[in-house]
């Protein structure tokens, strides 16, 4: 929530199209088990060598890449209208005596594919690092901007799903471990 905005106020929601998933070509809506079986060597090729391989039909990192960047560039300049640089000067550990810096909050939501691309544009990676990092089903990830550098303040959280789990177990238990 941007300073001046108050709860119950509707969010600005901004679609970005160069932020869309990854296009999976022949894999899209297939099951794991029918890609290995379909296409095991391809799926090889893609987990060993991503800035090289990818889906039959489908999109390169380069080319999705290369639609990300003006994106996330547009994403990070609308963050920076009218407001202090901020500065990396301050101390880089969390609860510390600092004072809160006075940013907006932003919300991104979408599939891990092109999240990981996001992370290494961010942080400068090259494509073949694409399998760096995981993202867990739902998990959050927190990526600061701190005069301009980017700095990853948290990754794969995911507590905001156990009380789903304790449920699903509850269910589970209800009905005779049937689910």
């Amino acid at each position: 929530m941007a300073a001046g905005e108050s709860f119950g106020q509707a969010p600005e929601l901004l679609s970005l199209d160069g932020l869309r998933e990854l296009n999976q070509g022949a894999w899209e809506g297939l099951t794991h088990d029918e890609i290995v079986h379909r296409y095991g060597t391809e799926l090889a090729a893609w987990r060993r060598r991503p800035a090289e391989a990818n889906a039959p039909d489908g999109e390169s990192l380069a080319d999705a890449d290369g639609r990300l960047r003006p994106s996330l560039s547009t994403l990070l300049a609308r963050l920076a209208e009218d407001r202090a640089p901020g500065t990396i000067d301050r101390s880089q550990v969390p609860g510390s005596r600092d004072p809160v810096a006075d940013h907006p909050w932003t919300v991104l939501v979408g599939h891990d594919g092109i999240f990981k691309l996001a992370l290494l544009a961010l942080f400068d990676l090259p494509l073949e690092r694409f399998w760096w990092i995981t993202f867990p089903l739902a998990g959050i990830t927190i990526v600061e901007l701190r005069a301009g550098r980017p700095v990853l303040r948290a990754h794969g959280l995911t507590d905001h799903l156990a009380p789903l789990a304790t449920e699903l177990a509850s269910l589970e238990e209800d009905r005779g471990g049937a689910l």
